[in-house]
């Protein structure tokens, strides 16, 4: 049995994908949007292909349909995007339920409708079957800047100390009679805002501070790389490495 586990987007499973070394399926996410974007738009059966290989790697991680489908929200902007072009374009028009739209614009909408879909449905595949701190592991593994590194890991670690300190200003608000229902309530927020940056670059200063008087020099001690085998390495990147034939076909048809 799955279910929610650790951050919001994960879905605690034991299956072959939730298995895979992070650094694999980073690399596997990031090979199967860059096919899906390189996919030509003159043959709309490659979409389809990409959509029934993506399907196949979402049944083999057994993360529920409607799990992934509800977080799709992420995508409106796309969406949006997307409608609008057929009518803001220029060009060549064309009608389109009794209404006159760009063949271009609808063309162009309809690849960016389609490219979203799959890459934002990719991604939250992606982060239904890796956990947080599993992501800062695979991208140290796979020689990321180690600044960087640092960075995204202490955002996973003190996201959720910033978050509910923000709800707990909140909370403070609400207790005093304080609702945000107009303009003339945005300074109160502002100063809210200011507040918790202060108090998160104070924490920031405490926390360098003790890591220096612990030997920190500039570096994180590096964990020992697990060995990721060639048959974990195929199982990976099956999809991605079929995603990116499909997207080379597509060019040659």
């Amino acid at each position: 049995m799955g279910g929610p586990h650790g951050h919001a987007l994960h879905w605690h499973g034991h299956s072959p994908v939730h298995a895979l070394a992070p650094q694999v399926k980073l690399v596997a996410l990031a090979l199967f949007v860059v096919s899906v974007v390189a996919t030509s738009t003159s043959n709309w059966w490659a979409f389809g292909v990409h959509a029934l290989l993506l399907g196949g790697a979402i049944t083999v991680a057994r993360v529920p349909v409607t799990s992934l489908v509800r977080r799709m929200w992420i995508e409106v902007p796309f969406v949006v995007f997307a409608v609008l072009m057929p009518f803001v374009s220029t060009g060549p028009r064309t009608q389109l339920l009794g209404v006159t739209v760009s063949e271009p614009g609808l063309h162009a909408g309809l690849a960016l409708l389609a490219r979203g879909t799959l890459g934002v449905l990719a991604s939250l595949l992606f982060a239904a079957t890796t956990e947080a701190p599993d992501v800062v592991r695979g991208l140290d593994r796979l020689r990321l800047p180690q600044q960087l590194v640092q960075i995204l890991g202490f955002t996973v670690r003190y996201l959720d100390v910033v978050t509910d300190q923000l709800r707990r200003m909140r909370m403070a608000r609400e207790s005093r009679g304080f609702t945000a229902t107009s303009v003339r309530q945005w300074p109160v927020l502002a100063s809210t805002a200011g507040a918790l940056f202060i108090r998160s670059y104070e924490r920031g200063e405490r926390v360098h501070l003790a890591m220096l008087s612990r030997g920190y020099g500039g570096r994180m001690p590096r964990a020992e790389a697990e060995h990721v085998s060639a048959r974990a390495w195929i199982l990976g990147l099956t999809v991605p490495v079929l995603a990116a034939t499909v997207a080379i076909v597509s060019h040659l048809l």
